[in-house]
C-alpha cells in the first residue's frame, strides 16, 4: 500500500502542477476555482459517498461504518482539546484561524482521492462516514470559533439573533454531503441499487474527484507567495500540530484498539490530511485573515505530500 500511495501521490502533484499552470496562464481565475471548488463540494464528493454504500450488505461493513462515525466523534473532540492547549488565545489575533487550521482536514478534497486509490469502495464508504462527522463539527464549532474576534467575544449585530443563526445553522448542516451520505446510507440498509445506466453516469461524474480536487489544490497553490510564506513561524507551528501531532497520536490510539485494517488506514488517511478548504472560505466570510488561511492551506497541503506517506508506510509496517 505505500507503493500505491507514493505513485497516487506523484500523479496528484502532477495534477496539481496542471492546476498551477492554469492559473499562471489566466485559464482558470479565482472566480472560476470557486466554481470548480462547489462543483466538488456540491456534486461530485456527495455523488462518491452514495456510490460506494451501493455496495452488498454484510456485518463487517455496518460494523466498519459504526466505528468510523464513532472513532470521527472522538477524533475530532480530541483534536479540538489539542490545538485549545497547543495554540493560544491571548495576543493571537489569528488564534481562531489557526485552531480551526490544525483541528479539521481536507478529508474531502484530498482524503477520498487517497483512500479511493488504496482501499477501493470500502475505504470511501468509510470516509464517508469520517466526513460526515467532519461537517457537523466545522460547521457547529468551527462555525462558532470563526465568529469570535480577535478577543475571544462573539462577533454579533443586529442581525445574528439566536433564531435566525439556529435556522443558518440547520441550513448548514444540511449539506449535500450529508444529505449523500444519509441517502447511501438508506439505499445500502434497504439494499436498493442503481440500474446499471444510471450507476455508470454516476461513477463517471465520481471518477471526476481526483483532478478537479488537485487542480483546485494547485490554483490556491499558485495564489501563494511561497518565498513570503516560509518566513512565517507560525505556519510551521500549525502544521506541525495537524500534519504530525494529530495523526500520530491516532496513529498510537489504532495501535492499541487493533480495528481492522481498512477501518484504520481510513481514519489515519482521513486525521493526516492537511489543513481544510472551508477555514479559508470560512476566513473570507467571516473577516479573518485570509491570506493568512491560504497560506496555511498552501503550506500543509505541500507538506502532506511527504507525511501522509510516511504515515501510511507506518501504517503497513504495525497496524
Amino acid at each position: 500500500m505505500f507503493s500505491i500511495i507514493i505513485l497516487q501521490i506523484i500523479k496528484m502533484l502532477l495534477i496539481l502542477c496542471i492546476g498551477i499552470l492554469c492559473w499562471h496562464i489566466k485559464l482558470i481565475d479565482e472566480h472560476t476555482n470557486k466554481g470548480l471548488a462547489n462543483l466538488l463540494l456540491m456534486v461530485v464528493n456527495p455523488i462518491v459517498a452514495v456510490m460506494a454504500l451501493q455496495a452488498d450488505y454484510s456485518p463487517d461493513l455496518v460494523s466498519g461504518l459504526l466505528i468510523s462515525y464513532g472513532l470521527g466523534i472522538v477524533t475530532h473532540l480530541f483534536m479540538i482539546l489539542v490545538s485549545n492547549l497547543l495554540i493560544r488565545e491571548k495576543g493571537n489575533k489569528d488564534f481562531a484561524v489557526e485552531r480551526f487550521a490544525a483541528m479539521y482536514s481536507n478529508c474531502g478534497f484530498i482524503g477520498i482521492p487517497l483512500v479511493q486509490s488504496i482501499l477501493g469502495d470500502e475505504g470511501v464508504l468509510y470516509i464517508a462516514a469520517y466526513m460526515t462527522i467532519f461537517n457537523i463539527f466545522s460547521w457547529t464549532h468551527g462555525l462558532s470559533l470563526m465568529t469570535k474576534d480577535s478577543s475571544g467575544q462573539k462577533q454579533s449585530d443586529h442581525s445574528s439573533r439566536f433564531a435566525s443563526r439556529a435556522a443558518a445553522l440547520l441550513k448548514n448542516l444540511l449539506t449535500p454531503m450529508i444529505l449523500a451520505s444519509v441517502l447511501g446510507l438508506v439505499l445500502f440498509f434497504l439494499q436498493i441499487k442503481f440500474p446499471p445506466v444510471l450507476a455508470d453516469a454516476l461513477n463517471y461524474v465520481g471518477n471526476m474527484n481526483t483532478p478537479l480536487a488537485m487542480i483546485i489544490a494547485g490554483v490556491s497553490v499558485a495564489q501563494t507567495n511561497i518565498p513570503a510564506m516560509l518566513k512565517k513561524k507560525r505556519i510551521y507551528l500549525v502544521t506541525l500540530i495537524k500534519l504530525i501531532v494529530m495523526p500520530a497520536i491516532l496513529f498510537l490510539v489504532l495501535l492499541v484498539l487493533k480495528l481492522p485494517s481498512t477501518v484504520a488506514y481510513t481514519l489515519l488517511v482521513a486525521a493526516a490530511c492537511p489543513c481544510a478548504a472551508t477555514g479559508t472560505a470560512f476566513a473570507l466570510k467571516f473577516q479573518k485573515n485570509y491570506a493568512y488561511s491560504s497560506e496555511i492551506y498552501a503550506f500543509s497541503t505541500l507538506c502532506s505530500l511527504i507525511t501522509v506517506p510516511f504515515f501510511v508506510y507506518m501504517a503497513e509496517r504495525l497496524l
